[in-house]
């Protein structure tokens, strides 16, 4: 299996072969039963992919600690969307796509890639390098997201930001001390929502590219949400504004 992708998880297995996803092979945990593991025999079924039934032990040693629920299934490696794809955005919808400034955490990258698909939006960047990559675990947490939602890798965000600017876009990057609260801004045009990493925030470099730097209110002494939290905010704010409620 060495250099191919483990998806692990009844879902998104389901979701990875309804999104045509190429898979090469799945594993089932004998005994396993429900609506899900009928669907996602179903679909192996039609499209040809073998499947082998195996015991827990099995699983247990190709998938760790990860809760794979009895499903396994091995596919290529991830493939990235070229990022001048997602500068066009959608016929008739003003692009919107999320930048992430070096998160870290591959769980919190799967739950704002969920977030993201759910939300509308046209595609999610990361850096190439320093940064957390679509794994299994990112993979997994985002639920089935990752097979549809366009995901680019960049080697500079600073660099990535000025071919938005180029063609269009407002920058908005999330900072706890910026001078816009987030409801305040127009979020209706093309649009690059900026989140930073869970420790450090957005670097100084991309502050500096960003048009409005938006906060979030706070209360208390704690001094920022968790990214994924922060950034799920932003993202449905983008999206209430642009669906008019």
């Amino acid at each position: 299996m060495e250099g191919k992708r483990i998806l692990t998880g009844r879902r998104p297995v389901l979701e990875a072969l309804r999104a045509g996803t190429k898979i090469e092979s799945i594993f089932v945990q004998k005994g396993s039963r429900g609506e899900v593991i009928t669907e996602i025999l179903t679909a192996a079924q039609k499209k040809a992919i073998p499947v082998e039934y195996c015991e827990k032990s099995f699983f247990t040693s190709k998938a760790g600690k990860s809760n794979h629920q009895g499903v396994m299934a091995i596919a290529p490696p991830f493939v990235y969307t070229p990022f001048e794809q997602l500068l066009a955005g959608r016929a008739g919808e003003a692009p919107f796509i999320v930048i992430l400034d070096h998160l870290q955490d591959p769980h919190n990258l799967g739950a704002l890639v969920r977030t993201a698909y759910a939300a509308g939006c046209h595609g999610l960047v990361i850096p190439q390098r320093r940064a957390a990559q679509m794994t299994e675990a990112a993979i997994r947490t985002a639920a089935g997201a990752a097979e549809y939602l366009p995901i680019s890798r960049v080697v500079n965000i600073a660099r990535c930001l000025e071919e938005c600017k180029k063609v269009g876009f407002w920058v908005y990057g999330a900072d706890m001390q910026g001078e816009c609260l987030y409801t305040a801004v127009d979020y209706k045009g093309p649009v690059a929502l900026v989140i930073g990493s869970e420790g450090a925030g957005l670097s100084r470099i991309v502050k500096e590219k960003c048009d409005f730097l938006v906060r979030l209110p706070m209360q208390g002494k704690v001094a920022s949400l968790n990214a994924s939290v922060a950034g799920a905010l932003l993202i449905y704010e983008v999206y209430r504004q642009r669906a008019g409620f």
